[in-house]
Formats: C-alpha cells, structure tokens, sequence
C-alpha cells in the first residue's frame, strides 16, 4: 500500500516501512488485551496491524483520507475504529470516554485496569503542539510512546545544562518520566527523510515533579525564561511585559537562590518551581 501512496509534503507524511523498526516500537509499547490505544498519524497501517493484534482497542486518528480509507479497506478488525480527523482540534475527553465504551463493546475489561497509550509518529511542525493538547489530558493517559525527529527527542528527554534544554524539556518532564528508546534511520521511511528520527517513551507521573500553584503561570514564566536563549534569566524576565508579579524579581530570584546571571538552560524543575513560588508570595 505504501508504494502506491505519494506522500503529501504539506502533512509532513514519511511512511515507515522497516518492519524490524515497527515490530521494536510495538514491542517497546507492549501492548495488553487490556489497553487502549490511540495511534495519532496511521499512515499506511505499519504499525497499526500489530497494535491490533495485540491490544484490547485500537482507536486510529488519521488526517489523510486517502489513508484512511486505505486502512478500513486492508484491514478488518473488530478491535479497531478509524477516526479521520485532525489531532490538533480533536475532543479527546470524548474520543477517550468513546473508545473506552468500544472496548467493552468488543471484550470483557475491567474499566480500572484499562489504560489508554498514545503511539504516534508525529510530524516535526506540530509536535509541540500536540504534545501540549496531550499534556492537557494529565492522568487520563497512562503513557505516549513517540516517533519525532531526533532534535525534538533529545529536546525532550534532556536535563538541564545541555543546549537542547529548552520550555518542552520542562513542559513534558514537568508531567511525565521522559527516555529516548532508540534512534531510527531515514532509510526507515519512505520517502527518505533528511533528518533522523528517534522513538522517546513518556510516562505520565502519579503527581507532576515539581508543585506549583497555579500551572499555567508556571508555564508562562517557564516560556519567559527561555525567550532569548543567550540572555541571563534576569533579562529575560524583566523583558516580559506580559507577566505580572507580587514580589521584585531580583528578591525572588535571590529568595529561589538563582543567581541573576544565570541562564535559563541551567534551571532544574525544582528552581523554577521555587523561582515561579519566590515570584508569587503574596
């Protein structure tokens, strides 16, 4: 089906189309008759076949409709509903509460036993984004396992002092437990990407790392931080008009102990946790 398909470069489409890769993202994921899971980009179906064989529900969320109807016509599963939709503007409290009652539908499942994984292979232009509508859900997802460009893993998955280090370092470990799984070539795909790719696996944690009052404050301030990379974190924040805070931030930052010359990328969670705290003691 694949090599039939011309791939739309306006969708950021690349086909995987190594089995032994498909077969070791399925086999990091392990799936169980017990889970759901929700592929983000089906593509041609690589990875889909083996989630269906080896989940409890499978519910596909594809943008081409081309592939789409490609996929409901290869491939005849009970287990399986093929959703052609865009993931950035997706009800996905509905989509979940909607796959849960298909998987009853189709097997006997204990509904507190019942996880829901994401597994995609997710385009480098919309990454961030829907990594933040994911986020969103929090405990809703249990795990996402994830195909990007190599410099968006890295991005994710680093800690800080590294020059990947950025706003969705924070962002996505402030929710998750985040690992890089393993790198994958271009020749993986078809057609061959100029960029290599690698598969991370996110865990949503129990509680988020760090405690803050208020997240999307915290996330502001995070944004702020990192806005001119070369600039030392005091800078940054008094560039940004847009934030407002109930103490001197040269007192905060002294109260956090970060020093004022520091830079963003050095910041673990927990400082800017204090960082965000010193800034809002009312």
């Amino acid at each position: 089906m694949t090599r039939l398909i011309k791939a739309k470069k306006s969708l950021g489409q690349n086909f995987l189309i190594d089995q032994r890769v498909a077969r070791r993202i399925i086999d990091a994921v392990f799936p169980l008759p017990t889970d759901i899971v929700i592929e983000i980009g089906s593509g041609t179906g690589a990875l889909t076949r083996m989630l269906v064989e080896r989940s409890g529900f499978v519910e596909a969320v594809e943008l081409d409709q081309t592939l789409a109807h490609g996929l409901r016509s290869s491939i005849n599963a009970e287990n399986l509903a093929i959703l052609t939709a865009d993931a950035l503007t997706l009800d996905w409290v509905k989509l979940i509460t909607g796959a849960k009652a298909k998987l009853l539908s189709v097997r006997r499942a204990d509904g507190d036993r019942t996880r829901v994984r994401i597994v995609a292979n997710l385009p480098y232009y919309i990454s961030t984004p829907i990594l933040e509508r994911l986020l969103a859900l929090d405990r809703q997802l249990f795990d996402m396992t994830l195909m990007l460009q190599k410099e968006v893993a890295d991005r994710i998955t680093t800690g800080p002092g590294s020059k990947e280090y950025g706003y969705l370092s924070v962002m996505v470990q402030y929710f998750c437990n985040a690992s890089k799984l393993f790198e994958v070539p271009p020749s993986a795909f078809l057609p061959v990407p100029r960029v290599q790719s690698a598969v991370i696996s996110l865990t949503l944690r129990e509680k988020p790392a760090v405690e803050v009052s208020d997240k999307s404050g915290f996330f502001a301030l995070v944004r702020a931080a990192f806005a001119q990379r070369r600039k030392t974190i005091l800078n940054n924040l008094k560039a940004a008009r847009a934030l407002e805070f109930s103490q001197p931030l040269e007192s905060a930052l002294k109260a956090a102990s970060v020093a004022p010359q520091r830079r963003a990328e050095t910041l673990s969670l927990a400082e800017f946790a204090a960082l965000y705290t010193a800034l809002h003691l009312s």
